[in-house]
């Protein structure tokens, strides 16, 4: 399944086109301040016009109204809001949060630790594509690259154990690029840099479902 990726647009949605894709995936921080209601139907207008099939959103600590009124996630109604939740899509499992870890108070603010861990035990455990709008400890998660790691440890520790096809994140714009670690495929696909520029592509991978275990290691049937 080949899988368009994007996050944090900011506002500046319209700047962008996307290329086709079987799916495409918005990875938070769809808002500039965060209470314009109209700047979340002006985005789902925009998705309407992307050429992908089926359409994963997920919110970023810019989106207040989705942190503060649940109705508001009916305003996207040409993509599927996952918040904590998963969909299955053409045999590949996705499941998405805008949960990351404490900075300045901003929406979906969790403290490190055993508070955000309680959202991270929550994934499954044959997730194909996690979509998080933070990343992980050490990928692809710094403001500057060789600066120092923002993402989140607890995630990290999850991700290593479900060790999913693609994890897909934004939020820390200086990261944006692609990671590997051998089972799962990093990318921060911030459209914008750190200054707020939108100068960054969507990124497109092929995705694969992982072979399903059953017991004593058995492969089950893929259909």
């Amino acid at each position: 399944m080949k899988i368009c990726l994007i996050s944090d647009s900011h506002g500046r949605h319209w700047r962008f086109d996307t290329p086709p894709a079987d799916v495409l995936i918005f990875a938070g921080d769809i808002m500039t301040s965060g209470w314009d209601v109209e700047e979340i139907r002006d985005f789902n207008l925009w998705l309407a016009d992307q050429p992908q099939t089926d359409k994963l959103v997920i919110a970023g600590n810019h989106d207040w109204l989705f942190a503060r009124h649940n109705s508001t996630k009916n305003l996207i109604t040409n993509a599927i809001y996952l918040e904590n939740s998963g969909v299955e899509i053409g045999g590949l499992k996705f499941w998405g949060s805008p949960a990351q870890p404490e900075f300045c108070n901003w929406a979906f603010n969790y403290k490190r630790g055993e508070e955000i861990d309680q959202i991270w035990k929550q994934i499954p455990e044959d997730t194909d594509v996690l979509i998080t709008h933070g990343p992980p400890a050490g990928y692809r998660d710094w403001a500057k690259e060789g600066y120092e790691s923002l993402g989140c440890r607890n995630l990290l520790t999850h991700v290593k154990r479900i060790k999913p096809s693609l994890h897909v994140f934004g939020h820390i714009h200086g990261g944006y690029g692609e990671d590997h670690d051998g089972n799962t495929h990093y990318v921060n696909a911030s459209l914008l840099n750190e200054a707020y520029q939108p100068v960054n592509k969507p990124i497109v991978v092929e995705v694969l479902p992982k072979p399903r275990v059953g017991p004593y290691g058995t492969l089950l049937d893929q259909k």
